[in-house]
């Protein structure tokens, strides 16, 4: 009987909970191939330098399984294909998609979009802590930090920067649910898996459809209407880039948040000496470094699969072979401690705090401008305003995605919650 890889043990579900230990042998062989030919790349540097390498491709056309000549075409299980989103595609398409996304989300071009939506960030968050004081039970109130919480505050934002309608929330998350199942490496060959993810995709670029024909003459200030607009310097996106994009957008910009904010909280209630700190509020940056250590320390994104050699590649002595697909495990080069001095200790003090929690290179995260001071304002108030936060369970029980790791439950004991204390104007 084979022996079971590193990286297969990785994968498999039962060690969800705490995989740092197997990221740690993993560094070991700085690149590691697997029998399916895939190579795993585990430490900081050689991450740093494939990410930033124009050797390695996003573009799934590229994967010698599929084809450059693979058509997207319609089947009997669903609508045609999407285009690749910004993610799947490399420059120069890649780099004409980011900068009509830009455009419309932040800095440059629109520097007040997400400083614009911090008061709607804190009344939402405000509002989701205040409905935990409906769930006293014989003194005690107990909440699940996912479903109450860290779910709904992301969907809430990414609604309303979408503009989606609030109440399509059951539907979207059902779709999204597809989505991510489809990117689990985990779950399949790697063009099954783009079979599924294509499918998933297709199905929310239908419904953005829907939205989108609402829109025309009728255009509002959300992202969705200024894509469609096409008030930047370049030529309009087309109206299946902006379905695929939206996709993304939708299901990257809460997934990801949910398990950022439940992973800190997390983090937060192991180490109750920095939970405190932040209660007290002495120190208003704090926030700040804990956000970024938490990216370092528990990253809602923990390897970027999909990747595949355009040439013969080099890394760290070993020459991973044009066409192979690659993964990068970040959150094995985070805590690297090549890259960063005792990197399993969690340690919001840290004066040099290098991480890939966004990931690096042209596909650093688009969403990250946002997804900061929505963790920070979360964390901040959940610190402030639950009375003796504790445990029911560590661990946690987690999701089965190895990629986005974090918990599908957090539930917490509370003697109740202090009154808000900066209300939103």
């Amino acid at each position: 009987m084979a022996q079971t890889s590193i990286w297969q043990q990785i994968l498999d579900p039962s060690h969800r909970a705490d995989p740092f230990p197997l990221y740690a042998e993993l560094r070991k062989t700085p690149v590691v191939r697997e029998e399916d030919g895939s190579y795993v790349v585990s430490t900081y540097r050689e991450i740093v330098a494939l990410l930033h390498d124009p050797r390695l491709s996003s573009e799934m056309r590229n994967l010698p399984e599929l084809g450059a000549d693979t058509p997207a075409q319609a089947s009997e299980e669903g609508p045609a294909e999407l285009p690749p989103n910004v993610i799947q595609a490399d420059p120069p398409e890649h780099d004409r998609i980011r900068r009509q996304l830009t455009w419309n989300f932040g800095p440059p071009h629109r520097p007040g979009r997400v400083d614009s939506m911090i008061p709607d960030l804190l009344e939402i968050v405000t509002s989701e802590i205040d409905g935990f004081t409906g769930k006293e039970q014989l003194g005690t109130t107990r909440v699940d930090i996912v479903d109450d919480f860290a779910y709904p505050f992301p969907v809430t934002v990414i609604c309303r920067l979408l503009g989606v309608p609030r109440e399509d929330e059951a539907l979207f998350q059902a779709m999204s649910d597809a989505v991510i199942k489809a990117i689990d490496p985990s779950t399949g060959g790697i063009a099954e898996q783009q079979r599924r993810r294509a499918k998933a995709t297709a199905d929310l670029g239908q419904y953005f459809a829907e939205l989108l024909d609402a829109r025309h003459g009728q255009p509002g200030d959300d992202l969705l209407s200024g894509l469609l607009s096409g008030d930047g310097p370049e030529a309009p996106m087309s109206y299946e880039q902006i379905l695929s994009n939206a996709a993304l957008l939708l299901v990257a910009g809460h997934e990801t948040t949910v398990n950022l904010i439940t992973n800190g909280m997390l983090t937060l209630l192991r180490h109750p000496e920095v939970l405190d700190r932040l209660r007290r509020g002495a120190e208003p940056d704090l926030a700040t470094r804990v956000v970024e250590e938490l990216l370092r320390y528990e990253p809602p994104v923990q390897f970027l699969s999909n990747r595949y050699a355009l040439d013969d590649i080099e890394v760290a002595g070993t020459t991973i072979p044009k066409g192979s697909p690659v993964n990068l495990v970040l959150a094995a080069g985070s805590r690297d401690p090549g890259g960063v001095p005792n990197p399993d200790r969690f340690d919001p003090d840290r004066e040099h705090n290098e991480h890939l929690g966004f990931g690096g290179g042209i596909h650093y995260c688009f969403g990250a401008p946002l997804a900061r001071p929505e963790t920070q304002i979360a964390l901040t108030e959940l610190a402030r305003r639950l009375k003796n936060p504790r445990l029911v369970a560590d661990p946690p029980p987690y999701r089965p995605n190895p990629t986005l790791r974090g918990p599908r439950h957090l539930l917490v004991d509370i003697d109740g919650v202090n009154p808000a204390q900066h209300r939103p104007p």
